[in-house]
């Protein structure tokens, strides 16, 4: 997958990588980004610095801590259109709670108070706010449009989820928003990759990179359209997408709350590689991110606070394994993964239905091989349907 020149590498990094192997020493700001391109990742993922709040400590009370205002009062103002700068407080952090809680919170409770915050917002709109009020409404709209389609996109309502990405796209050139736009192409890039039409993938990531250059959202929608090329078989463009999102997340500084769903930390990059090197054939680099995944995806004490990531990330191994000629492991990774509850059923059918190819190619008689395959038949008909608002 990953190529390399005939220039040398730099005097002392054999001598900087060994001692780090053994636990002697944290390579210098030199030499890290060297390790981490050389292993095609960024730095932070292998090298970390930062402290990452876990779910728990966003949840924590963040709401009444900072703002001095709970969610009951944050609600009562914005119906009477007692807009000020703890009203605008309260609410940004209340979406950014919302887009935390995407990870790990059940789809169809997610969305009903998603939509919910989204109606109160645009009632807001309408209501005579000051010009840098009515951006900032604007932003935490759009962020929760971008957050109600990605739901519904989960939910398979496909329709659902292209009008409210498009609503997403609207709210966010409205108020210059490049970050809210990136993320509405983004959505399209991810809507399209579901559904077989890369290039539309790439024709979305691309003009969302136009929109957003330097941005985060631009490491993902590299990522994106990575996942295409990936997917067309051209190898030296997925090298080239990933190195460019690479350097461009190492450029970044790290997120405030990398575990919102619109920011791009360097465990998602990870996530990003993983599939890539899955499909590109190469497996022992496709386990190697695939068992870091789900290394961090569950807590010390056993708690998942990725499902997503770790439901791929077994997909992952189970495609892995079925190449290698192991029927069981590859069965009970895919039956593992399928088993999430809280899971974006258009991405897990199409990293399983890979894992459905694989299992058919190498066991077409086996009876596990046919259990695996009406699981992917039947999953769509078990998804959990939105509650009404």
């Amino acid at each position: 997958m990953r190529t390399f020149s005939a220039v040398p590498l730099p005097t002392g990094l054999l001598d900087q990588w060994k001692r780090w192997e053994r636990g002697r020493n944290r390579p210098d700001d030199y030499y890290r980004p060297i390790i981490a391109a050389t292993l095609g990742t960024v730095v932070e993922s292998i090298f970390p610095t930062t402290r990452v709040l876990t779910v728990e400590h966003w949840k924590d009370a963040l709401l009444p801590r900072q703002t001095g205002m709970d969610t009951h009062e944050l609600v009562q103002r914005i119906r009477r259109s007692s807009v000020d700068v703890s009203t605008l407080d309260a609410l940004r952090i209340t979406v950014d709670r919302l887009c935390t809680e995407y990870a790990y919170r059940d789809p169809a409770d997610l969305i009903t108070e998603s939509r919910n915050w989204l109606s109160s917002l645009i009632r807001l709109l309408d209501e005579r706010l000051t010009l840098l009020q009515h951006r900032d409404v604007l932003d935490s709209a759009g962020h929760l449009a971008l957050l109600t389609g990605c739901l519904e996109h989960d939910l398979g309502d496909r329709q659902a989820a292209e009008a409210t990405r498009l609503a997403a796209l609207h709210l966010g050139t409205e108020a210059d928003d490049r970050t809210v736009i990136g993320w509405a192409h983004e959505m399209r890039a991810w809507f399209a990759l579901t559904r077989g039409r890369y290039r539309e993938v790439i024709e979305a990531a691309q003009a969302g990179q136009d929109a957003a250059p330097g941005r985060p959202v631009s490491v993902q929608l590299l990522a994106q359209e990575a996942k295409a090329w990936a997917r067309m078989g051209n190898v030296r463009n997925v090298t080239r997408a990933l190195d460019n999102g690479r350097t461009l997340l190492d450029s970044l500084p790290y997120p405030d709350n990398p575990a919102s769903h619109f920011e791009v930390d360097p465990d998602k990059f990870d996530f990003y590689a993983m599939d890539c090197h899955r499909l590109v054939g190469d497996s022992s680099l496709a386990e190697m991110y695939a068992r870091e995944i789900l290394r961090k995806a569950v807590a010390p004490d056993g708690d998942v606070i990725a499902p997503m990531r770790k439901a791929e990330a077994e997909m992952t191994l189970g495609v892995v394994a079925a190449r290698a000629g192991d029927l069981s492991g590859a069965v009970h990774y895919g039956h593992s993964a399928m088993s999430t509850q809280r899971r974006s059923l258009p991405s897990l059918l199409m990293v399983g239905s890979e894992l459905d190819r694989a299992l058919h190619d190498r066991f077409p008689a086996e009876p596990a091989t046919s259990d695996f395959h009406d699981a992917m038949v039947t999953a769509p008909s078990q998804q959990l349907a939105p509650k009404p608002a």
